[in-house]
């Protein structure tokens, strides 16, 4: 072969191997590797839990189980209602294990805490269970998405529809951490705004015990409206006890801030009858919701919660991003993100802001009489549905300095 040909052949070889190592160089790692934070056998084991870790698989089992080439993998834990458990789990799949993304279905205070972790890592976090604005406000990331609910949406929804039918008196029952605090505050927000007027308020703490000197201040208040600004086992304990010591004989309702379909079986229908809540999601909402949710309960038994099915569906548009971006660099896959609409079956036209908050349609529902329920999942109905851009709170109005005002 002549000099100058094999000169050029060696810079050809030189620069496919070059491009190939440019390729290889796109991701992290040998695959693309997702972390699941989850409570597997605590207060919100229910709400997103084993089934939590279940729908995640579902989603990178229907995506192939590879992108661009790599495999992917996914790691699980129980962070056991601990911040800290939760913060060193993730800092250690990130730093030893080379972790892509974490998505939760934790409370909001692991959630925060999560969210800074993000910033110093650079990594994208999912948040499905979480609920506090704080996520989207003064904690916002360019490398966090709120994806399924939050405390305004709740507030906005179950807040207002009840303050419109007449319950212009509160009194809470509020969680002692991030979430319930959130959700009081944006609810109480709503029933000023609308001239009603809260009465007071107590707190107790996570996975309480017992409820019955809480209730008995809550039932002394008078107020027309108990809110319940609590969830899983709680707000199922709470009900229960608000029944017992006959806070709805005497008059007064009961507004559940935020509930599930598994807390309603919990409770049963006949204690959960007439409860108004808001929710993302519901599995027999349509032929898509309920296509999806059968294929779920072959899996776990049970139908899916909002926060289940929003681990699927934002565990598949990230990888679709990463697909899309051709790495799993976390700007460039939030870019996509970003930039592209999610259409579903659990959102249609949704879309993920500059704050980080994906803003969708929600739903106000109503707890079935037992007469009404054809079978063991059929426990709401949709009352009404709340356009994403009414149901979330406007950037004009957050504090999140990724915005630009």
């Amino acid at each position: 072969m002549h000099l100058s040909k094999i000169a050029v052949a060696v810079l050809s070889a030189s620069i496919i191997g070059l491009s190939a190592g440019n390729a290889m160089a796109q991701f992290t790692g040998d695959s693309v590797k997702i972390g699941v934070i989850v409570d597997k056998t605590g207060v919100y084991s229910g709400i997103g839990g084993p089934g939590g870790v279940a729908a995640v698989k579902m989603a990178i089992d229907d995506f192939g189980g590879k992108v661009s080439g790599k495999p992917i993998e996914m790691v699980s834990a129980d962070y056991q209602n601990k911040v800290d458990i939760a913060v060193a789990r993730a800092s250690e799949w990130i730093d030893r294990d080379q972790v892509d993304m974490i998505i939760e279905s934790t409370d909001s205070s692991a959630a925060i805490a999560l969210q800074k972790l993000g910033v110093i890592k650079k990594k994208v976090m999912l948040f499905a269970g979480s609920a506090s604005t704080v996520l989207t406000n003064q904690e916002c990331s360019p490398y966090g998405v709120h994806y399924v609910y939050d405390t305004y949406a709740l507030a906005t929804g179950t807040g207002r529809a009840i303050v419109e039918s007449g319950g212009d008196t509160w009194f809470f029952l509020t969680a002692d951490y991030a979430f319930g605090k959130s959700l009081e505050k944006d609810t109480s927000q709503v029933v000023n705004e609308m001239g009603g007027k809260v009465l007071g308020s107590i707190k107790h703490p996570l996975n309480a015990s017992d409820f019955s000197s809480f209730l008995l201040q809550a039932q002394a208040s008078k107020a027309k409206i108990i809110g319940f600004a609590n969830a899983g086992r709680d707000t199922q304990n709470a009900v229960r006890g608000a029944v017992e010591f006959g806070l709805t004989k005497g008059g007064q309702k009961l507004a559940t801030l935020l509930i599930f379909d598994t807390d309603l079986k919990g409770m049963g229908l006949p204690l959960a009858q007439g409860l108004l809540f808001t929710t993302g999601f519901y599995w027999d909402m349509n032929n898509e919701t309920r296509a999806w949710s059968k294929r779920f309960y072959a899996l776990q038994q049970k139908m899916p919660t909002m926060v289940q099915a929003g681990m699927y569906s934002a565990t598949m548009h990230y990888l679709n991003a990463v697909q899309a971006a051709g790495t799993d660099n976390a700007e460039a896959v939030m870019k996509k993100m970003k930039a592209t609409e999610i259409n579903d079956f659990f959102a249609k036209k949704g879309r993920i802001r500059e704050d980080g908050l994906m803003v969708h349609d929600m739903y106000l529902a109503e707890a079935k009489k037992p007469s009404e329920s054809k079978s063991d999942w059929d426990l709401m109905k949709i009352v009404k549905t709340i356009p994403g851009d009414k149901a979330y709170q406007p950037m004009s109005e957050g504090s999140c300095s990724l915005v630009k005002k």
